[in-house]
Parts: C-alpha cells; sequence; structure tokens
C-alpha cells in the first residue's frame, strides 16, 4: 500500500533564522523555499495529490496565487511540485477535484472537461473523477435502501449525491478513452453505507475502472472503514485487477490493520495530511516518534508564540491584563531557557518554569482565573514535562531535528510548524514501510 501526501504549498524556507525569526530579505516564497522530498534524502511519501480546488483557490482553499496556478498549468505537476529528480520521476502524482471545497454547494462547479484539461495540463499519472461528498454514515446496513425512502429517493440528499457521483463517474471515463487521455482514470465511489458504497464501487467496475477510489473516509472510525472496505472487496470479487484507494485516511493509530498481507488485497494506495496538519493543529499530537511496538509515539509541541503578534495577547493587552513589554521579555526568557535545556545549561524545572510562567498569560484570560483554567493550565504542565523529560527531537535522526535540534518542538510560525510536520511525515511514511 502506497502512501500519497495530499501538498497545498507545503514548503519551507531553507534559510530561515530561528533565533531572529526572519527570513533572509530577498527570499522569494516557492521559489527559494524547499518541499519535503527536497529536505530528506528519502522522499517522505510514494506520491502526491494535488487538487484541483487548491490551486483555483476555490472557497478560500490552498495558498496558490494567480502566477503560481499559471505555472502549475504551464509546466505541468511534476516540474512545478519539483517532484522530477531521479528518485521522484516515476513516482504517482494524483489530482482530483477537491470535493471539500464545495460540500455545501447543489452540485460540483466542475465538469467532467474541466478536470480532463486539469488533468491533462498538469501532466497528472492517475486523474480521480467528480464526487459529491455525502457525510451522514449508517454503520453496518442491512440494505442498500437503509437509510434512504426507496418509493421518493430523488428527495434524498444522499442519493442525490450518490447519483450525481456516479453519473459524473460515467461521463469521465467516457471522455477519457474517446480523448485517449495520458493518465489512469480513477473512479470515486460515495456513500451513506458499507453497501452503497460497494454498489458504487461495483458500479465503478462495470463502467470500466481499474483504480476505484474511496470517498467520504476522512469522518469514519476505523471499524466503519473496515467495515466498508469488507463490503467493496465482496462486491468486487468478480475484478482480479482493480485496485482501490482511500482518500483521506486519518487513521495512523491503525494503520497496521489496514496493511496485513491478504487482508485487504485490492487497497493499493491511500493519502492524507494528518500527519503534516497535526503538528500544528492538534492539541496534543504535535511530534511523531516511532515506539517499541512497530506503533507511533506522539508528544506535545512546547506553545511559544511571538508576544506581539499572538491574538490571545493582544486582546489581554487592550483589556489592560498585560504590558506588550512585559510579554516581550516572558517570551524570551521561555525561548532561553528552552534553548540552554537542550545543551544541558540549565536542568529541566528552570526550563519548565520559566515556559509556564509565559503560557499562563495565553490561558489566564482575566486576573482571577476560573477553575477550568486552572485544570487547563495543569495538564499542560504534565504534557510540557513528558515532551522535555523525553527531548524527543534528539532521539530523531531525521536532516531536520539534526539541524535545528529544539527548534523543531516548538509551535511558532510556519517554519518551524511545517519543518515538525514534514518529520512527522517521514516517520509516517517509515511507519508504513515497516508494517508492509
Amino acid at each position: 500500500m502506497k502512501f500519497l501526501f495530499a501538498d497545498s504549498l507545503d514548503f519551507v524556507d531553507p534559510l530561515y533564522d530561528f533565533v531572529n525569526d526572519c527570513s533572509p530579505l530577498d527570499r522569494e516564497v516557492y521559489w527559494d523555499d524547499k518541499y519535503a522530498h527536497e529536505i530528506f534524502p528519502e522522499t517522505p511519501y510514494d506520491g502526491l495529490l494535488v487538487s484541483k480546488a487548491i490551486v483555483d483557490r476555490r472557497n478560500g482553499c490552498g495558498r496558490y496565487t494567480s502566477s503560481l496556478a499559471m505555472r502549475f498549468r504551464l509546466v505541468g505537476a511534476r516540474t512545478f511540485l519539483r517532484f522530477d529528480s531521479s528518485r521522484d520521476v516515476n513516482l504517482p502524482i494524483f489530482g482530483d477535484c477537491g470535493a471539500f471545497s464545495y460540500v455545501n454547494e447543489e452540485v460540483p462547479p466542475y465538469t467532467p472537461e474541466d478536470m480532463i484539461d486539469f488533468y491533462e495540463d498538469g501532466a497528472f499519472t492517475h486523474g480521480v473523477s467528480i464526487d459529491h461528498i455525502i457525510f451522514e454514515y449508517i454503520s453496518d446496513a442491512k440494505s442498500f435502501w437503509e437509510g434512504i425512502d426507496k418509493d421518493d429517493p430523488e428527495n434524498d440528499d444522499k442519493y442525490r449525491r450518490f447519483c450525481i457521483t456516479l453519473d459524473l463517474a460515467e461521463k469521465f471515463i467516457n471522455l477519457c478513452k474517446k480523448e485517449k487521455v495520458g493518465f489512469e482514470p480513477v473512479g470515486v465511489a460515495q456513500g451513506w453505507s458499507q453497501l452503497s458504497i460497494a454498489e458504487g464501487a461495483r458500479t465503478l467496475a462495470k463502467l470500466g475502472y481499474k483504480y476505484i477510489a474511496l470517498g467520504g473516509m476522512v469522518p469514519l472510525s476505523a471499524t466503519e472503514i473496515h467495515t466498508a472496505l469488507r463490503a467493496v472487496h465482496k462486491a468486487l470479487e468478480d475484478y482480479d485487477d482493480i485496485r482501490l484507494h482511500i482518500l483521506g485516511f486519518a487513521k495512523a493509530d491503525h494503520l497496521a490493520e489496514f496493511v496485513t498481507p491478504g487482508f485487504y488485497p485490492k487497497l493499493a494506495s491511500i493519502d492524507t495530511t494528518s500527519p503534516l496538519i497535526r503538528a500544528f493543529k492538534d492539541s496534543q499530537r504535535n511530534y511523531y516518534l516511532p515506539n517499541q511496538e512497530n506503533g507511533l509515539e506522539y508528544y506535545t509541541a512546547i506553545r511559544i508564540p511571538q508576544a506581539i503578534e499572538n491574538n490571545i495577547l493582544k486582546r489581554g493587552v487592550k483589556k489592560g491584563l498585560y504590558r506588550p513589554e512585559d510579554l516581550v521579555k516572558l517570551e524570551n526568557d521561555a525561548l532561553s531557557a528552552l534553548r540552554l535545556y537542550d545543551s544541558g545549561g540549565v536542568k529541566l524545572e528552570t526550563a519548565l518554569d520559566a515556559i509556564l510562567t509565559y503560557s499562563r498569560k495565553l490561558i489566564f484570560l482575566s486576573y482571577s482565573p476560573s477553575l477550568a483554567e486552572e485544570r487547563k493550565m495543569d495538564k499542560l504542565a504534565t504534557l510540557y514535562h513528558r515532551t522535555l523529560s523525553q527531548r524527543p527531537w534528539s532521539k530523531c535522526d531525521c536532516t531536520i531535528c539534526k539541524d535545528i535540534s529544539v527548534e523543531t518542538i516548538i509551535f511558532r510560525g510556519s517554519n518551524r510548524n511545517k519543518r515538525r510536520g514534514m518529520h512527522n511525515l517521514r516517520v509516517f511514511h517509515n511507519h508504513l514501510q515497516r508494517l508492509r
């Protein structure tokens, strides 16, 4: 099973100054930056996925400027992503429509012709048909129609989206055959239960798809994904040459269950951004390391935001709770203590005290902290003590951790946070390689 990383211009400045928190004055975004596959000696994924909605910046998705979007179409995905080194040139690049960007719309905003143009212009290796996400899910349904009024299915939004997805998939593959496209078409199966997803997959197989992606998996539990996969495999028993892909697989803790040899023989690939996103959007699990049980260990990053830019601290200043100069001093004290702890200059307790003194300003929103704020502070102290005492950044041999050491564990700005996310991508990929 291959792991594809769904990219959204996720790069970092290789010359970033972590002490002064700044990039070179002449830095040009994208042109001077590096993707994860340019940082590590081994590519930390088996391929990439790019959504049209990300390139189009539809509904605020992505960070592409109009000039970068134009360059993407002119030079193609592989050149634009600089995914063309000798070790990467044969790895797949999937494209999809980015269905989350229009989930609240009546119908998808793209046509099969739009998607074919996007995939051909981008020279993608695989192009995914247009889908319309179905979020409602009935676990272990007993029939295809469970959850749908089969006497009036047209008025059920789940069934309507199911039909739209299959209708667009049929038009897409017919156009692909007619135009003899240079990419492999991938059909999407959506559904409101394991049986409806299986029926969608069977229909796609009959249409001629050899690669089928299962959509709507992001909010499902591991158990529900297992149920869906078993139903799809059963529905495709007569199709030996079909491969499956899971769109948006974010179940790192359950990865071993899906990679077990022979368990899901048709499951060929997954895509996810979870390892990178968790680095700066998860409240606790920000930093990955492998553990001795052939699984993953998670650590909480140390939050030391910039005092003059943090919105919570700004509000505290406006309320008269803090003075800006005091906050800047506490911020610098926390950073200095953490770096000294890393080099052996101070003990753990000294570093933790400086960090927590600053953290209190982020959590205590009045002169008299509430019980909930006190409890939050106690929990944070426990999490930070674990991170500091175990020093996970010093146990990692990746390029990022060796290069910037304790800066990797500091939750502060894109250049640290995304580096930590890239570290996570490598750990996740190595984890998958060990399992498979």
